[in-house]
């Protein structure tokens, strides 16, 4: 007997997206964002006008949901801490130490949401050859795939996290010249925004299985994506703000980087409380 016949949909080389006709008649779609989020296939019939979900076992469900609790939790939480901090900056006493230490704690907590992010592709079942069922490999803790979207999409934003660690342990050194606050201070907060950006954008791809962006308004993941990467180009604008002027040793708007900064960080927490409702 021959293998099932398979079309393949995607985003330049990846694929998102795989539709098998099954000798039997059945139609089996596997969707990327689909099966590692909810752990589930659809599967149609002769004649069926919508196809139904077939899920994984009940072990990989429960890590599933582990994993995105987990993950839903600290970016909420690192949102939070994110825009307290910017509060402080915009209305409190102004100690610099203070805003600093709170968006560390916060930068903590987003490096925790994004390894849970990347581990959430690494150990989401997988598709078994011929359109058969999800299958659940061992837990893994780390795993090298660069022609997984999802994985891509997640490792760059789990590196642009440490990129921000980096920008906020800088921030706590006193005594810069301007030349050095905006290259270890300025500089790679602005590399993180592009890091947050471009995970924003191969998240699109994998939910519209294109380049291009997509609308899907009916589709919770795509709010997921979308509010976070607005609170993305928000960081992005605050970035831009935050640079120091060489001649006055200002920064270049101080109110538009504490805005940007706390309505980014708003919108990370309200796509953490979006994906919490992701789940199987």
């Amino acid at each position: 007997m021959g293998q099932p016949e398979q079309h393949a949909e995607g985003a330049g080389p990846f694929t998102t997206r795989l539709t098998w006709q099954r000798a039997e008649g059945e139609t089996v779609v596997w969707e990327s964002r689909l099966a590692r989020r909810r752990g589930v296939l659809s599967v149609r019939g002769p004649g069926e006008a919508a196809g139904r979900p077939s899920a994984a076992g009940p072990r990989a469900l429960r890590r599933l949901r582990r994993l995105n609790a987990i993950a839903s939790g600290a970016f909420v939480t690192g949102g939070a801490l994110f825009a307290a901090g910017a509060a402080i900056s915009q209305f409190g006493s102004g100690d610099p130490l203070l805003s600093a230490s709170v968006y560390f704690a916060g930068g903590l907590f987003f490096n925790t949401g994004g390894y849970v992010s990347l581990l959430q592709v690494l150990n989401a079942p997988r598709h078994a050859p011929g359109g058969g069922a999800l299958v659940t490999a061992g837990w893994r803790w780390w795993g090298y795939e660069p022609m997984r979207l999802d994985w891509l999409s997640t490792f760059v934003l789990f590196v642009g996290t440490l990129v921000f660690c980096v920008n906020l342990l800088d921030s706590f050194l006193r005594g810069l010249s301007v030349q050095q606050v905006n290259r270890l201070v300025w500089t790679p907060d602005m590399i993180g925004c592009v890091l947050f950006l471009v995970s924003g954008h191969l998240a699109f791809a994998e939910i519209c299985h294109r380049s291009l962006p997509c609308l899907r308004s009916r589709s919770l993941g795509w709010w997921v994506v979308a509010v976070n990467q607005f609170g993305s180009l928000l960081f992005m604008v605050s970035a831009l703000a935050a640079f120091t002027r060489p001649s006055t040793g200002s920064l270049l708007n101080t109110g538009i980087a504490n805005w940007g900064t706390l309505t980014g960080a708003v919108c990370f927490s309200v796509g953490g409380v979006l994906q919490l409702f992701e789940r199987p």
